[in-house]
């Protein structure tokens, strides 16, 4: 097997080859210890909990972990009840292992003393001559040191440009966050996009279309950008222009042709009793009598056939 390692100069964590080649303990274990062995010092007082936690070890893979370390001598705890009767629980998480006497003295703020140094034999040669550094001169530190200048503030050159509508749409956008709070925005991000809202307020849209349209139908997994999404939907969603939309409302009905005037009511010279109809055009007849002298015409030819045919029979013929 082969193997490469470089040794890291920062962000690193000192482990000791009991802890890392310990037999016992699993690999959760072994990561929580060093875990915490590495966190700064305003960060230990969080349970041991919220350190696991943080790591992903959650239910059954933390309890395993806190057994380990607890059977192997690394952890101890400690519960007492508070002065208001409420249960309190003391962890003590060393990197290596403790009796529960060693504990306890480690608890109270008892030192253990280390074994001496083992003694070596003098080093051949006699001492040499320590280099030092020299400090550079003070002009040099006053022109490597000069603090940097604050941001210049260019918010009042903009607000000469404002006019009513882009104050307007200013306000829309900033007013979003009371609606929905992923969609809050700070005052220069509102005024980037002021621009673009007035835009719908020139088409004829109202303050509160606009928060309407800006507010509904959100993803349903959240908004992760509220300037990209607004910035979004006020360009694909802009109507129409105004002109435009005018010219489709009012646009002039289609023309309807006038209706033909009634006329009077003329005598039908048919048989049968005296009746009366309307004419459309220059009928003189009703349509009654129309269609029953249309569908004599159609039977005249064929009863005069058979009549001749009757009498050709009769004669012998």
């Amino acid at each position: 097997m082969l193997r490469h390692a470089i040794a890291p100069v920062r962000r690193y964590t000192k482990a000791s080859h009991d802890v890392v080649r310990h037999s016992q303990l699993n690999s959760d274990a072994k990561v929580l210890l060093l875990y915490v062995q590495g966190l700064p010092e305003d960060a230990a007082p969080k349970p041991l909990s919220e350190h696991a936690g943080r790591l992903g070890l959650k239910g059954r893979a933390y309890q395993r972990a806190k057994q380990l370390l607890t059977d192997c001598g690394y952890l101890h705890e400690w519960r007492e009840q508070g002065a208001r009767g409420r249960w309190v629980t003391e962890q003590l998480l060393a990197n290596v292992t403790l009796t529960r006497e060693e504990a306890a003295g480690a608890r109270a703020g008892e030192t253990a003393v280390a074994a001496p140094p083992s003694e070596r034999p003098p080093t051949v040669g006699g001492p040499g001559e320590r280099s030092a550094g020299h400090c550079p001169p003070e002009e040099e530190l006053e022109e490597k040191n000069l603090p940097h200048p604050p941001p210049e503030d260019h918010t009042e050159d903009h607000t000469e440009d404002h006019t009513p509508d882009l104050a307007e749409a200013e306000g829309v956008l900033l007013s979003l966050r009371h609606v929905n709070r992923e969609l809050l925005l700070g005052v220069r991000e509102a005024r980037l996009l002021a621009a673009a809202a007035a835009e719908w307020l020139r088409r004829g849209v109202t303050a509160a279309d606009l928060r309407r349209a800006l507010t509904t139908g959100l993803p349903a997994d959240g908004v992760r950008s509220a300037v990209g999404f607004l910035r979004h939907r006020l360009v694909q969603k802009l109507p129409a222009a105004r002109a435009q939309a005018q010219a489709v409302t009012h646009a002039p009905p289609p023309e309807w042709t006038a209706a033909p005037a009634q006329r009077g009511l003329v005598t039908c010279p048919g048989p049968g009793d005296e009746h009366v109809f309307r004419p459309r055009d220059d009928e003189t007849h009703c349509l009654r009598c129309r269609t029953a002298a249309a569908y004599e015409a159609t039977l005249q030819p064929l009863s005069v056939q058979w009549r001749t045919r009757v009498q050709e029979c009769v004669s012998g013929g």
